[in-house]
């Protein structure tokens, strides 16, 4: 699929704004036709912003993914992402997203004053967006918050919850309390999302066997076909380009 119809571009995020957010991306179709895609979890919130020929400006907040989700990417649609670490919720947004998983909302059109011009330079967009992210970080951020993330970003989800509570001394039961409460899952649930992240970069490379922190292979094919909705196999071989994991995109 990402040929010369379907262009995309990532920029990752500066140290200074790191902790709040991974990346940002643009995804373009430049074709008359319509693509039919399947997205795959990544651990990742997504601010869009997005226009297309029969589709006016438009903006919205995707919440975490559990589950694969089939869409449709219209013809002559560009979209950019800001893509967001947990973090970003309740220090950039101030807000809980739990009733929003594999779901989304608008936001206002005004939303971080982007406009549809905007779109126009993704590289100038990014500068403008970390700009503002960067008017937006508190001064005080929780240090066992920051920390706990960091753990679990930089293991890709391999830590239980008991030695993620011992390490950042905050109880498992406050810790799945907050996640349930900010992002509508728990933190088992999260970390088997970033292992199966990792899981899917080593997929397409062609290691079909469990490279994390998996049981045995039967455990590695469940998760995976939990997440995906098919086998490590079929997940490789890719079939028409269907499965997209923005986070696992090549960088150009």
């Amino acid at each position: 699929m990402f040929n010369n119809e379907i262009e995309h571009k990532i920029i990752e995020a500066e140290e200074s704004i790191s902790d709040f957010v991974e990346r940002f991306w643009m995804l373009t179709n430049h074709s008359d036709i319509e693509k039919e895609i399947m997205v795959i979890p990544d651990g990742r919130i997504d601010i869009f912003f997005s226009y297309s020929d029969t589709e006016p400006f438009d903006s919205a907040l995707r919440g975490l993914e559990s589950e694969p989700t089939q869409t449709i990417l219209p013809p002559k649609t560009v979209i950019f992402a800001v893509n967001l670490k947990l973090l970003a919720i309740e220090y950039l947004l101030g807000t809980s997203i739990s009733t929003i998983l594999n779901d989304g909302q608008q936001l206002p059109n005004s939303f971080w004053e982007i406009t549809k011009e905007d779109l126009n330079d993704f590289e100038a967009l990014c500068i403008k967006v970390t700009n503002k992210i960067k008017t937006l970080i508190p001064q005080e951020v929780d240090d066992r918050k920051r920390k706990l993330f960091n753990l679990i970003y930089s293991s890709n989800g391999s830590l239980s919850v008991v030695e993620l509570s011992e390490k950042v001394f905050w109880s498992s039961r406050q810790i799945n309390r907050y996640f349930n409460q900010m992002f509508g899952l728990s933190l088992k649930s999260y970390c088997n999302i970033l292992r199966f992240r990792a899981s899917v970069q080593h997929i397409k490379e062609g290691i079909l066997f469990p490279e994390q922190n998996f049981t045995d292979q039967a455990h590695f094919i469940k998760e995976v076909k939990k997440l995906s909705g098919v086998t490590p196999k079929e997940l490789f071989k890719n079939k028409n380009d269907r499965f997209l994991q923005f986070s696992t995109l090549p960088k150009k």
